[in-house]
């Protein structure tokens, strides 16, 4: 069976994952509600996202669905249990989740390195150029600009053509 998610959802109160999604099967759009049993505001994230991706009842449903995207839905839900607003539990799991290019990464532990990795490549991918993309382009040469940098030094080995060598 063909399921094709469209929107993945929260319920706050009783905490609940909600999928919608197209059935490849009937065409018809369908949507499932998987609660979140004795799940707390100090519960680890990663793992409930992992144990409800593995339930049988519900892994075909969640197979294509970002274990990212569902661990970003459960912080929010942790933050409103903990009694924060939902527009702050929004910012403040979006700060969580953010990379900031001159952070130290060395610096983390484990756990939230794991996470940044996740971010960045989620972002990456996000982002890729496939060859099945209309804007496809082969070889992309960018010339970048020193922009308040200091000043490139040039050396010779990149510079002539290779007619230049001598062996």
């Amino acid at each position: 069976m063909s399921i094709e998610p469209s929107k993945c959802g929260i319920k706050i109160e009783p905490p609940a994952l909600v999928l919608t999604y197209l059935d490849g099967k009937t065409g018809k759009k369908r949507q499932r509600t998987m609660p979140l049993r004795n799940f707390t505001s100090r519960v680890g994230v990663t793992r409930v996202a992992e144990e409800l991706k593995s339930n049988p009842r519900h892994r075909k449903y969640l197979e294509s669905v970002p274990t990212l995207q569902m661990e970003k839905l459960f912080r929010i839900i942790q933050e409103r249990l903990r009694g924060l607003s939902l527009n702050d539990s929004l910012d403040k799991v979006k700060e969580e989740l953010k990379v900031d290019p001159d952070e130290d990464l060395n610096k983390l532990n484990d756990a939230e390195l794991k996470t940044k990795k996740h971010i960045m490549d989620e972002s990456f991918e996000k982002n890729r150029k496939k060859q099945e993309d209309p804007d496809f382009v082969y070889d992309v040469e960018v010339d970048f600009e020193n922009v308040g940098g200091p000043a490139i030094e040039s050396s010779g080995w990149d510079s002539g053509s290779d007619s230049d060598l001598d062996f």
